[in-house]
């Protein structure tokens, strides 16, 4: 496991406790250090990671979309020979995927891209695996995959669906590029998810203003409104479950400026609209209006932050809009 942050420290401890074995690295020594404490194997550079493992390796990598990635993953593939698996498991775009394969695969090396939702909460209810590549790699990586998933549960599969791994809460969505491409709308979704919750929120927050009639003022509990909502109503899921977390915490949201990051997913989904000429009307809308927190911030704004921060540990956009939670996960 390369990138040891809240997300790949995270996956390393809970396949750990699976029982897998786990070289691990990070630029941090702190960070390999407390994962050598859970158990792993402390590697001190990418070259020591490499060796320390047998082949075939299996190689996941978990770092910040971009130059980091690429950076690492160039690296390793030269550390690498015939037979080995990179996985990148962090939220690049699913073009990337697709040319690092073709760049790979003629020299005997497999790659996937696994798209990896779960955030913080991971490490305890699992993650949803999104994975893109060849098959051979991917049954391969079948344990890996298994352990990292939330696995069935309680949740009884839905009526009618042939069997399939998505019942465990991982599937092989197709070859390179596929899983990044369905986490990407998966992104994408959530921008829109989240908007509703936040706007609708909003209308309550200012249902008791001075400029409406008196008889339609009304003082409402929001904590308790969105306690409410999660059983029973058609609007509950995790994100509300969330919600409830933050207004619990902090009713008024003064924890938070309302400046929200958007951290690519929802900018990569309303360009894969536009080239397959599909309307997407709530999600771009969601995109837009990240953009324009950032200029003036409402309740609705604050309401964002505070779900960011409750499924993925995300910071607040900054002022220079490098934001400081770095790539979202959702």
């Amino acid at each position: 496991m390369v990138g040891l942050g809240r997300m790949g420290g995270n996956m390393a401890r809970r396949l750990l406790k699976a029982g897998h074995r786990i070289v691990a690295y990070d630029r941090s020594p702190e960070a390999v250090q407390g994962l050598a404490t859970a158990g792993a194997t402390p590697a001190t550079s990418l070259a020591d990671l490499a060796q320390r493992l047998a082949a075939p390796r299996a190689i996941w990598v978990m770092l910040p979309a971009g130059e980091p990635t690429e950076a690492t993953l160039r690296e390793l593939a030269g550390r690498c020979a015939a037979g080995d698996v990179l996985i990148d498991g962090g939220n690049a775009h699913f073009k990337d995927d697709i040319r690092r394969a073709a760049e790979l695969t003629p020299r005997g090396l497999h790659y996937l891209d696994v798209g990896t939702s779960g955030g913080v909460w991971g490490a305890e209810r699992g993650y949803c695996l999104m994975v893109g590549g060849p098959k051979e790699a991917v049954a391969r990586l079948a344990p890996v995959l298994t352990a990292l998933a939330p696995g069935r549960g309680e949740v009884p599969p839905t009526e009618g669906l042939p069997a399939s791994t998505a019942t465990e809460g991982w599937l092989h969505c197709g070859p390179a590029g596929a899983g990044h491409f369905v986490k990407m709308v998966h992104n994408g979704i959530e921008y829109g998810l989240m908007q509703a919750y936040a706007e609708g929120f909003d209308i309550l927050e200012n249902a008791g203003q001075a400029t409406l009639p008196a008889g339609r003022r009304y003082d409402l509990d929001l904590p308790a409104i969105a306690e409410l909502w999660r059983r029973g109503s058609v609007v509950s899921s995790w994100l509300l479950d969330l919600s409830a977390r933050a207004l619990a915490a902090d009713p008024a949201l003064d924890g938070f400026t309302g400046r929200v990051e958007d951290s690519g997913e929802g900018r990569w989904t309303v360009e894969a609209a536009i080239e397959e000429a599909v309307p997407a009307e709530v999600i771009a809308a969601a995109l837009f209006k990240r953009f324009r927190s950032r200029q003036e911030r409402s309740f609705a704004d604050r309401l964002l932050s505070a779900m960011r921060r409750q499924f993925g540990g995300h910071g607040e956009a900054t002022p220079d809009g490098s934001g400081q939670g770095g790539p979202g996960r959702g």
